[in-house]
């Protein structure tokens, strides 16, 4: 049994740091709308067309890119600490219950934050780690049809983070050179799905128009509700997307500063929230801004997040946070100085 995975995630797999980079990237756009308080933006301003484009483009589609890597993560780390010998469910165990803390922490400032959810959902879709694959598939797809019925965006984490541990036993994410065709046939029909789906949201975007206020109201609803339906397949749109330019060597390059980005998810996430907290209350933005500004504030943060991920990497194995979370999770204290420049595969 051992040896089964051997060939498969002895290497840390770069494409999903790039892809948690890329989603860290979209869910900062939303989470600094209520950490500054901002409300609905007026009537025919273009804080209106940027909030239209926010509930088309990013909301529910980068948060459902990093729920669905929680899940791959989650398989690729009990695989990984069972090929080393340990006691992979353990371990994670422990890592659940360091993530929770982290979470515990991050929600007194940042009401809305995924780590707690993020733990506590592990722990319930913990057994399905041992679930045969397909009926893995079979039961995180009619979940997320049920789910998305009702439109809740907590109800969705369940299934999405399913059917990442089920990507995880598929090895979808092994070998990717050898399947751009594949991918790119995914990514074609995800793209024609999503353009689909889009047309049909944007036909009941709100224009917050005040003498129909209560009108625009029930439409606003139905956007958002549409908007969370048809979230997922955009998200793998962009999934497949951007895995399948990252099979060329020129992309990879141009985007590395996103693979130091996603290896410091964690630390990211929630210095995100620092950022937008001390700025705020510093510089008497909170309540103060429109939503357009807000997308300059988040431009600063990917400048500064960025550099930082880079260059910390440049001397140390883990960010911050990363290092904390894995001297919990094992036990013992990691090696954080990279004296050598050489990088670990990491978990």
């Amino acid at each position: 049994m051992k040896g089964k995975y051997k060939m498969g995630f002895g290497h840390r797999i770069e494409e999903l740091d790039y892809l948690r980079g890329f989603a860290l990237l979209g869910i900062v756009l939303v989470n600094i709308l209520p950490l500054l308080e901002l409300g609905m933006p007026k009537a025919g301003s273009l804080d209106a067309a940027y909030w239209r484009l926010l509930y088309l483009f990013v909301e529910g589609r980068f948060y459902t890119i990093f729920t669905f890597l929680f899940g791959v993560g989650f398989y690729i780390f009990i695989t990984r600490a069972n090929e080393k010998g340990k006691n992979g469910v353990v371990l994670f165990l422990r890592r659940i219950v360091a993530l929770f803390l982290f979470g515990l922490v991050h929600v007194q400032f940042h009401p809305g934050e995924a780590l707690t959810v993020y733990a506590v959902c592990g722990l319930l879709l913990l057994p399905f780690y041992k679930v045969n694959k397909v009926m893995n598939l079979f039961l995180g797809l009619v979940m997320f049809i049920i789910f998305s019925m009702f439109s809740f965006k907590l109800f969705m984490v369940i299934p999405i983070m399913l059917l990442g541990i089920t990507a995880g036993q598929f090895r979808l994410f092994e070998k990717l050179s050898e399947k751009k065709k594949g991918i790119a046939v995914f990514t074609g029909i995800m793209f024609v799905l999503s353009i689909s789906g889009l047309l049909y949201q944007y036909q009941h975007a709100p224009f917050i128009i005040e003498e129909r206020l209560e009108m625009e109201i029930r439409s606003s609803q139905e956007f958002v509700r549409i908007g969370i339906i048809i979230g997922p397949i955009v998200s793998a749109f962009y999934v497949g997307l951007l895995v399948l330019l990252l099979q060329y060597r020129f992309i990879q390059k141009l985007l590395s500063p996103l693979k130091s980005y996603g290896r410091m998810a964690l630390t990211n996430y929630m210095m995100q929230t620092v950022i937008i907290l001390v700025a705020g209350n510093g510089f008497h933005l909170i309540g103060n801004i429109s939503l357009i500004h807000s997308f300059f504030i988040c431009l600063m943060i990917y400048v500064i997040q960025l550099s930082f991920s880079v260059i910390w990497l440049r001397y140390f194995y883990y960010g911050p946070l990363e290092w904390t979370w894995r001297a919990i999770t094992y036990l013992q204290i990691p090696p954080l100085l990279n004296q050598m420049g050489d990088r670990l595969s990491g978990d």
